[in-house]
């Protein structure tokens, strides 16, 4: 592989499903290898045994490749890398840079707020940090499981440019010394990261901001095991529309409710494109055309608020972009029962331009092949004026059918009304709508006699 080639990757953990922010991460590391001609890697981070589960590294699988997001090569686990961790940390122990700390989880959480009471930042109080053999033989003794903590510098700074930051500064003495190994012997999420990333070629990560901060940890951890980290760009959080955090309290899905509610993969990724960055594209493009456009240099700092009613303008393009063959797979489950496959096609044809998802599938059918309800007082009252209309209407479907031009153009002689004043009391009476789908379709579809049963009811 060219030390020129882009390399970038998605690294998951499986502790639950695949939710915007982790898709748009994605999406993000996809598109920019993709304007490259590089390679998109997918890693499962699940070091952590307890929380990581089989299933939800099925499931973010099949989300990632459902919003189309193919990886290079074989998908790497974490958690079959042990013995590579381990060589690594040796290598840290054998400087001394690594040390095992023994302090509880309580008595991290004490001197955490002890140093938040004192107004300082909070950070590892170096408790372990000298002990001498005997004081760590007594630890081991009381049953304390030790960690292994990185030996940060007393002094000096960690300086690197981020892609959407720009230049960042951390002091080394505002760090604290960090958690490389856990208790039990699996490698931390600092440690493991940054070697996975530099052995396996990544030239570029696209992370969320949370992570900005760990980043000069993990640049010391590539520094002193002489490995090449990534350049990092960490992205603005994503936030529900009124800007609170967004969580499914705040109406966020993950993908697979998503999916499963019949969101066009290609509608996701233009609504997660435009989130937290910016450009000039208006209309709905392919991944590949996003890919062309994707720039990290038009990646935003402010949040990017997630707005429904722009996910659905997105999907109402997408689903308006399928050919019928594509539409009528995407309806059929929702479709009535019973129907003969030209029918079911013409259907599809005729309420696609009026359909987002495919839920409001059974609404048309229902309107089309059902049983009308009743109508309120306020359409009765707006029915009530056009009987003569209705009573022209039946003449015209018992003479000419369900010819719709023959039926309104008969209906307009007899009765003088023509536009709005002959077609809107006619859908309201044919489908209990005052909007909808284009009328001639629908009565084909209705058949003459549902439809002299409507009008008849009103004449």
């Amino acid at each position: 592989m060219s030390q020129h080639t882009m390399v970038t990757r998605f690294a998951p953990s499986p502790t639950g499903e695949l939710h915007l922010g982790n898709a748009r991460t994605a999406l993000f590391n996809w598109l920019l290898a993709h304007r490259h001609g590089g390679r998109f890697l997918l890693r499962i981070e699940d070091t952590d045994a307890e929380r990581s589960k089989p299933a939800f590294t099925a499931q973010l699988m099949a989300d990632l490749r459902w919003l189309g997001l193919g990886w290079d090569g074989e998908v790497v686990a974490q958690s079959a890398r042990g013995g590579v961790y381990r060589e690594a940390l040796a290598k840290l122990e054998s400087v001394g840079r690594v040390y095992p700390c023994y302090c509880s989880p309580l008595e991290i959480e004490v001197s955490r707020k002890s140093q938040l009471a004192a107004g300082r930042p909070p950070r590892y109080a170096g408790t372990c940090r000298h002990l001498d053999p005997a004081q760590r033989a007594a630890r081991l003794a009381e049953g304390r499981q030790p960690t292994l903590r990185f030996r940060v510098p007393d002094s000096g700074y960690v300086e690197f440019r981020d892609l959407v930051h720009g230049e960042r500064r951390f002091a080394c003495a505002d760090i604290g010394d960090f958690i490389v190994q856990r208790a039990d012997g699996s490698a931390a999420f600092f440690f493991s990261n940054v070697v996975d990333d530099a052995l396996t070629g990544v030239t570029t990560v696209l992370r969320g901001e949370d992570h900005l901060s760990n980043t000069p940890r993990q640049l010391l951890i590539a520094k002193e095991l002489g490995l090449v980290p990534p350049v990092y760009g960490h992205l603005s959080l994503i936030t529900a529309a009124d800007g609170s955090p967004l969580s499914k309290r705040a109406g966020a899905k993950s993908l697979r409710e998503l999916r499963e509610t019949g969101y066009l993969p290609v509608a996701l990724a233009n609504h997660l494109f435009r989130l937290g960055h910016s450009t000039d594209l208006n209309d709905l493009r392919d991944l590949e055309a996003l890919a062309q456009a994707f720039d990290p240099a038009h990646l935003v700092r402010s949040p990017a608020r997630f707005d429904p009613v722009q996910l659905a303008m997105w999907q109402k393009q997408a689903v308006h972009a399928l050919g019928l063959a594509q539409a009528l797979e995407w309806m059929s489950a929702y479709l009535p029962t019973g129907l003969d496959h030209q029918c079911a096609r013409d259907f599809v044809a005729a309420i696609q331009p009026n359909v987002v998802l495919p839920g409001e599938v059974a609404h048309w059918a229902s309107v089309v092949f059902g049983e009308l309800p009743l109508p309120d007082a306020d359409t009765a009252a707006k029915l009530a004026t056009a009987a003569q209309v209705f009573s022209a209407a039946a003449e015209a479907l018992r003479q000419h059918g369900t010819d719709w031009k023959a039926l309104t153009t008969q209906v307009r002689e007899r009765t003088g009304r023509k536009g709005p004043e002959l077609f809107k009391p006619l859908r309201l009476a044919l489908t209990g709508l005052d909007h909808g789908p284009e009328i001639a379709p629908l009565l084909a579809l209705m058949g003459a006699a549902r439809a002299l049963q409507r009008l008849e009811r009103l004449s």
